[in-house]
């Protein structure tokens, strides 16, 4: 067991087996939403559900762990961050060997809940451990190594499950999680620094806690409009007004609260208001490649069935994007690396309207694409907000960062789907939702120009997080 202060870092070796804990605690729980995919069909025949029912699999694991990222941080930043990693992981296998076991699809869902509800609090603690571990000039490429293991989860998932569903049955996809949730636990209890927490903390602020929770959850369901589709009612328009209603209750609230689960003063300086700005954009970049290979088999004709394997390229260009601007973020400074990959998911957006000129432009525009989620959404942002805030704060810090990547994400999917479906569907209308994709990610690049010079942001790094 090792134990450290919030602010001070570790030798080489010990970093390097902190990076390997974090690495496949946060491999575990990104492999879990992209193996789910192949495994629709097998779970679809043995409850007897329908279409409708099924994509309630991937809309409450969503929910959940949107719901759950802003406490679970708080949590590590109060009570210890090795603590509520470790307990998330638990949680995550715990929620895995439900769903195997499962005699009723209700109980899968349950089971979704938990691994959603587990999953919110893993990706945000280890980054805040990268914060109390590493020094502020390695964060970028140990947060860039992190960053990749979303790209080779998405890679890896569907050939990991189309394998166990050949060679044994839809439960392993979900119980394979078990011996490695085993191992995380087992490595981070030896490896893994404890932070020294207030023995006296604040009351924890549940009426904060709630509120993020409906604001999160009206927005989600609404925008999904996955309650429409179940009760056959229009009730989109008044989730999203309860959630647009929750930001003034949530700032009134928290200005009083003695230990805010969103902590106000994190938007006080410019920088870390426009980095989080800038994760909204980031999350509308990483979530519009989901009509990608939509574009293929409109463009090019592809068979629906093979067009994911047209996306292996972009998956590559994404992990190699996310580890190699990692390394580069110190030389470069952050607003470079940001202004890059803005700049390239804008083209990548753009020349994918031009995909049927051939399968070579295709894999052009998907590679670019693939590049420039793994410049923005890597690790940059994540290190700009580390080396901002006070340690005290770094998981609820980090736990906002997957807030706006999960909002962009939501509202990417909403927004290219209008905008296709109304221009007749068909590449005519993927067109139009790329071209729009492309001037968002325009304005991501000219916020982006806002960020602190790199000569103001290593003087800002030597003297430690900025008060102001």
């Amino acid at each position: 067991m090792t134990t450290t202060s919030a602010s001070g870092t570790l030798d080489a070796r010990l970093q390097r087996r902190i990076l390997t804990v974090l690495f496949i605690g946060v491999f575990m729980s990104a492999l879990d939403a992209a193996i789910i995919a192949p495994a629709v069909p097998a779970l679809r025949a043995a409850f007897g559900v329908d279409n409708s029912q099924i994509g309630m699999l991937t809309i409450v694991f969503s929910l959940f762990t949107l719901s759950s990222t802003t406490l679970m941080a708080s949590l590590g930043d109060r009570y210890g961050r090795r603590r509520v990693y470790l307990l998330c992981v638990a949680g995550f296998a715990l929620g895995s060997l439900l769903i195997a076991l499962a005699p009723s699809f209700w109980l899968v869902l349950v089971g979704r809940a938990i691994q959603g509800f587990s999953a919110g609090g893993v990706s945000p603690t280890a980054s805040a451990v990268v914060g109390d571990a590493f020094p502020p000039r390695e964060r970028g490429k140990a947060l860039g190594l992190i960053g990749a293991t979303v790209g080779m989860a998405f890679l890896l998932g569907p050939l990991v499950a189309s394998l166990i569903l050949v060679v044994l049955s839809w439960h392993w996809i979900f119980l394979i999680n078990l011996p490695v949730a085993a191992l995380v636990i087992w490595l981070g209890l030896r490896n893994l620094p404890a932070t020294h927490v207030d023995g006296h903390p604040a009351p924890l602020d549940w009426t904060g806690i709630l509120i993020v929770a409906v604001m999160l959850s009206g927005l989600t369901l609404g925008i999904n409009r996955v309650l429409d589709t179940a009760l056959g009612l229009t009730l989109w328009p008044y989730l999203l007004g309860s959630a647009a209603l929750c930001v003034p209750l949530l700032i009134a609230v928290e200005r009083r609260a003695a230990r805010p689960v969103v902590p106000l003063d994190l938007f006080s300086t410019r920088q870390i208001a426009l980095t989080y700005t800038l994760c909204v954009g980031a999350g509308f970049g990483m979530g519009s490649v989901i009509f990608i290979a939509s574009v293929a088999v409109a463009a090019l004709g592809v068979a629906p069935e093979q067009a994911g394997l047209l996306l292996i390229p972009m998956v590559l260009a994404s992990t190699a994007g996310s580890v190699v601007f990692g390394r580069l973020l110190n030389r470069l400074g952050s607003r470079n690396v940001m202004i890059i990959g803005f700049s390239t998911l804008a083209i990548g957006s753009a020349t994918l309207t031009l995909s049927a000129l051939g399968l070579w432009m295709f894999f052009i525009a998907s590679m670019l694409v693939g590049l420039g989620v793994g410049i923005v959404v890597g690790g940059t942002l994540r290190t700009i907000v580390l080396n901002e805030v006070a340690p005290e704060q770094r998981g609820a810090a980090q736990g906002l960062v997957n807030v706006g990547i999960a909002v962009g994400n939501l509202l990417v999917v909403a927004a290219l789907g209008i905008l296709a479906d109304t221009q007749g569907g068909g590449m005519a209308g993927l067109r139009v939702a790329y071209l729009a994709s492309a001037a968002v990610m325009v304005a991501m690049l000219l916020l982006s120009f806002g960020l602190k010079p790199h000569g103001e942001e290593q003087l800002a790094i030597a003297t430690g997080p900025a008060s102001s």
